[in-house]
């Protein structure tokens, strides 16, 4: 695979999967013929642009992003090793943090993600069938402020609070019990049922299971673990007063959400410090950017501490890929429609946060994008650009796999994205403002790699 257009002009680097501004549409955000005035710099509270910024931040209750509560000790060092170890694989070569490497920022710097059955790291993975995982593999950062996890949302709580997942009352109110983070806790149960992400079609005790056996898949993982020292110690040293006998699954999905929380939440970004009241930690181009990002119709969706509205849009993404099933060949994705059935959720995915958004590509919800320029760029007249798309920019093996469905896709498109036309200069300025979001913690948190696991196998993560 050739080294992605990411790493490049604007610093982008690292890897998997967002998708960005994802209803960044309606009229142009600022006058071509005025514009902003690129020659003032920051300069403290004098600024009125400043001051602008903040106002039209405040309106879309775009606040600085609190840390989570703390984690146990005991919780975060358990989830860790499970985080890392690919004994929770069924044939024992891979793990969570294989497709969510702390070297690539959490992702795998692929436009889709390679699961079970594959050799080598990040870009230069391979699997000697060609078989890819449908989406592109998400960030992990700032999981705390994130409510419907997966591309489709499938694992989210409705109005009144009640869980929805795809193992429904499989995942029972014993296990629903042990959750600490809302759905996160929920979210690591997953993977591990995946045929081509975790568990295998063949070759193991668990890929012998029926697909709806998600008990007593669970059941044969908390096994495994029971088996290896130091994990039933671990296990009871992180839920106090309870027997390692006595826990399910749902103990080592919520280990990990815990670990993921307590060490991939970042806020101190340069936009952090520019709410806090530095002007200076924006440059003229990034202040301009966030001006026109606050005043078009980008955070209508991407709004919130995060970024984010927890919301699903179709922001007319090309289709790629092997596809989940969907459409007359079965290579196509139908997004959020898979969970609730509605037509006009089709091609819809989740709005993807923005902070660190500059080192999570590829983006979109099957990386079709690899330059995050490119991928502001889609959203003006995305209809065309959807028309005329340039499947170069991936992998080889990929580039045939693009579908020729343009019209089936834009006659869903969220009419957020009607008449949105930015100049090339504003899609600068956008661009840079999203490099202001980057927290300069996340650009290396390698120390995450354990140098080893209790299970004895390989460790991904330090090396790429």
């Amino acid at each position: 695979m050739p080294a992605p257009r990411w790493r490049s002009a604007l610093a982008i680097a690292l890897a998997a999967g967002a998708m960005l501004l994802t209803a960044c549409a309606g009229e142009s955000p600022t006058d071509p013929a005025a514009g902003p005035d690129l020659g003032r710099g920051p300069n403290a509270a004098a600024d009125p642009l400043a001051e602008e910024v903040r106002q039209l931040a405040a309106g879309r209750g775009i606040t600085p992003l609190a840390r989570p509560p703390r984690v146990r000790n005991q919780l975060v060092q358990l989830g860790r090793m499970l985080a890392f170890d690919k004994v929770l694989s069924g044939n024992k070569d891979i793990s969570c943090m294989t497709c969510h490497l702390p070297g690539l920022a959490t992702g795998d710097a692929r436009s889709l993600s390679i699961g079970t059955g594959a050799s080598g790291l990040g870009a230069a993975r391979n699997h000697p069938g060609g078989v890819f995982i449908p989406r592109n593999a998400p960030a992990a950062f700032n999981l705390h402020a994130i409510e419907p996890l997966f591309w489709d949302g499938r694992v989210f709580t409705d109005g009144s609070g009640t869980m929805h997942t795809p193992a429904g009352a499989r995942l029972t109110p014993g296990m629903r019990a042990v959750f600490e983070f809302g759905t996160l806790s929920a979210q690591p149960m997953f993977p591990v049922l995946s045929r081509s992400e975790m568990r295998g079609d063949e070759g193991n005790e668990l890929a012998a299971l029926a697909d709806d056996q998600e008990t007593e898949i669970w059941a044969g993982l908390m096994r495994r673990l029971g088996q290896i020292q130091p994990y039933p110690q671990m296990f009871e040293a992180a839920y106090k007063g309870q027997r390692f006998e006595d826990m399910t699954f749902a103990h080592a999905s919520n280990a990990i959400a815990g670990f993921l929380i307590a060490e991939l939440a970042f806020n101190d970004s340069p936009w952090d410090r520019f709410l806090a009241g530095d002007d200076r930690a924006l440059t003229p181009l990034q202040l301009a950017g966030a001006k026109n990002f606050l005043v078009a119709r980008c955070s209508q969706c991407h709004n919130g501490p995060a970024f984010t509205d927890n919301l699903f849009h179709n922001v007319a993404v090309a289709q790629l890929g092997p596809g989940t099933g969907d459409g007359a060949g079965g290579h196509d994705d139908f997004g959020r429609m898979k969970v609730t059935g509605l037509a006009s959720d089709r091609y819809a995915f989740r709005t993807t946060p923005l902070r660190n958004v500059e080192l999570t590509g590829p983006w979109g919800h099957d990386g079709a994008f690899t330059d995050l320029r490119a991928f502001v760029d889609h959203y003006s007249e995305s209809d065309v650009k959807l028309r005329t798309y340039d499947p170069s920019q991936l992998e080889p093996v990929l580039q045939g796999t693009v579908l020729a469905n343009a019209e089936e896709i834009l006659a869903s498109r969220d009419p957020l994205l009607d008449g949105v036309v930015f100049t090339p200069q504003q899609v600068d300025e956008v661009t840079a403002f999203m490099l202001a979001l980057t927290d300069p913690a996340a650009r290396n948190i390698q120390r995450l790699t354990p140098p080893r696991l209790p299970s004895g196998l390989p460790v991904d993560g330090d090396r790429h």
